[in-house]
């Protein structure tokens, strides 16, 4: 199952009335649930996402949080020329650095690749590296650290290039 599949469950049960949906696939599982707000969010077991689909590697168990790597979702174009939007690829909190002693992923004039890794959201106690799908710097940072985000919301404003 890879991260387009996942994102098209997610709409649907945003308008549905489906509070649940469990998958199981050979060495991986899926389970998305609705919360309170009628918001969906994602726990995956088995397997992390990464921008080529799901790995085979499994998560850690709750008490050990680690790190795993989910692609933004498609940067998405603005009004302005040359701007585009790195959106978060699932529910969780933001967070702009690996702890809270070390430095930002990224800044305002920090230039970034493809696959770059620009910020954390934490999603049922994993800490999920968030990689740029685009090229480009970044203008502005559109959410303060250790706030909760949406899926597919706007993360970093970036000028292409």
């Amino acid at each position: 199952m890879d991260l387009k599949q996942i994102k098209l469950i997610i709409d649907l049960m945003k308008r549905s009335d489906l509070t649940e949906f469990a998958v199981e696939e050979e060495g991986f599982k899926l389970k998305i649930c609705r919360n309170n707000n009628g918001t969906p969010f994602v726990a995956t077991g088995g397997g992390s996402l990464h921008p080529h689909g799901v790995g085979g590697d499994p998560l850690p168990s709750a008490g050990a949080p680690a790190a795993s790597t989910a692609p933004a979702t498609a940067a998405t174009p603005s009004d302005e020329e040359g701007i585009i939007y790195v959106k978060s690829p699932m529910v969780g909190t933001f967070y702009r650095s690996p702890s809270p002693e070390s430095k930002s992923f990224v800044e305002i004039g920090s230039k970034i690749v493809e696959n770059s890794v620009v910020c954390i959201v934490e999603a049922m106690k994993i800490m999920n590296e968030i990689q740029s799908e685009i090229k480009g710097t970044i203008v502005e940072c559109l959410i303060e650290n250790g706030q909760p985000v949406e899926y597919g919301q706007k993360l970093f404003k970036v000028k292409q290039g």
